[in-house]
């Protein structure tokens, strides 16, 4: 049997503190940052990371080196530039992120200054969830000996290339994960999304020029580098590129972080996290976080990949998954996670800001015996209102996919709560 390649967990062991960064540049650390700084021109860096196939980890998917392209010419719009890392993991069921920056910070640093010079930007902030508290810490840490060993601040390994580091903890406020509220946040003023067009590429932090990243796409790039296109491509499945952090949640075995190789399958992740317990079968999964759509058992097989789960029906998201059994009810999962998204709706726009609410108070209303069946119907219309293109931004679309689905899947545990004026699971 082959040996799985783990570029991104290879220096992270369990309950152990993280590389310092002697042990890391033994390791190879920062290899990739000597054979790139003034060696290679950045527009040909940006070239490999488009050919290598690299999406974007924190659910779009988009090409990152794309994204990097975007950027307009530093002689053409000379200035600040800037490279936001977007830490702020607050997606119900995700934690990948959170292993990546506690368990080997100075990877994340390395992919910092790779991806800084390719796209030319001086300053790099980490924008991190505020309860994130160790990995804060963690982060300061290696950025400070990073920085004492000449590999930050002025003239990088005396390559004439600048760049410095600041770790943001924020408010902690799920829109913050969108990429335009996160940057109003950084700026000091209220998180709430933008309109795009301009996208940050061309009018970001500050108005200047600014790529936002995800901490596992840019932890990607120092093994890129280093050992090649080919490679990199080689490690994926069913035509995908690279490997990708997922998560299991739920009652399986063993429910954590495994990183294999992008396109794994459904039931592979779940056979990798042990399995159901005893006692419990799988009965449905959102396979990328709260805000995905459900699949059903006989849907395991699908490759999770941006385009495999897209096909099924559903989005990858942050490959996430989280496990509904068979002895948990649908009706108080739903509620419990419709709850959450109406407490986070930052407000900007009418249809979320009093929608989420609304549904919430209706799932409320059912679990507690008092609900109607005019309620499924009104749910249903609640759910096209906040549906794709009716909203600012996609906070609550992405509420409405568990939602909608959960009420196609489970519309008999809905009218049983409704006829029998209470939940027959617990």
């Amino acid at each position: 049997m082959m040996t799985l390649e783990r570029p991104l967990t290879k220096n992270i062991k369990p309950n152990t503190p993280p590389m310092g960064l002697h042990a890391y540049q033994a390791a190879g650390g920062y290899e990739a940052v000597r054979q790139t700084l003034g060696r290679v021109a950045p527009a040909d860096l940006v070239e490999m990371v488009i050919q290598s196939g690299l999406g974007g980890r924190g659910g779009g998917g988009f090409s990152a080196g794309r994204k990097w392209q975007l950027m307009p010419d530093p002689k053409a719009d000379p200035g600040p530039r800037y490279l936001v890392i977007n830490a702020d993991e607050m997606e119900p069921g995700t934690f990948k992120d959170r292993l990546l920056l506690e368990g080997d910070p100075h990877q994340m640093i390395e992919g910092i200054i790779l991806s800084a010079y390719a796209i030319q930007a001086d300053i790099s902030y980490i924008f991190v969830r505020g309860e994130y508290g160790t990995a804060i810490t963690r982060l300061e840490s290696a950025i400070g000996a990073a920085r004492d060993a000449g590999l930050l601040g002025r003239n990088i390994l005396g390559s004439s290339y600048d760049l410095e580091i600041h770790v943001h903890g924020g408010a902690g406020r799920y829109i913050c994960g969108e990429e335009t509220a996160l940057l109003n946040s950084l700026e000091g003023r209220r998180a709430v999304p933008r309109a795009k067009p301009p996208f940050p590429q061309i009018s970001g932090l500050w108005g200047r020029p600014t790529v936002v990243n995800n901490v596992e796409t840019i932890c990607n790039i120092p093994h890129i580098v280093l050992r090649g296109v080919d490679w990199y491509k080689s490690l994926g499945l069913d035509g995908e590129s690279g490997t990708k952090i997922y998560g299991v949640s739920g009652r399986v075995k063993s429910p954590g972080t495994f990183e294999l190789p992008m396109g794994t399958t459904l039931n592979d992740l779940i056979e990798h996290a042990g399995g159901m317990r005893e006692g419990y079968q799988l009965r449905a999964v959102l396979p990328g976080g709260a805000s995905t759509a459900f699949l059903l058992d006989d849907q395991l097989d699908i490759p999770l990949s941006f385009a495999g789960v897209a096909k099924a029906g559903s989005r990858l998201g942050t490959g996430t998954a989280i496990i509904l059994d068979d002895r948990t009810c649908p009706v108080g999962m739903l509620h419990n996670l419709q709850h959450f998204f109406a407490q986070e709706s930052c407000g900007w726009c009418a249809p979320c800001r009093d929608g989420l609410p609304w549904v919430e108070r209706i799932l409320a209303k059912i679990e507690s015996g008092q609900g109607e069946m005019s309620d499924l119907a009104l749910l249903d219309d609640i759910a096209g209102t906040l549906g794709p293109g009716r909203t600012f931004c996609a906070l609550a679309p992405g509420a409405m996919a568990s939602l909608v689905s959960g009420l196609t899947y489970f519309r008999a545990e809905f009218e049983q709560h409704i006829h029998t004026k209470s939940c027959g699971w617990t």
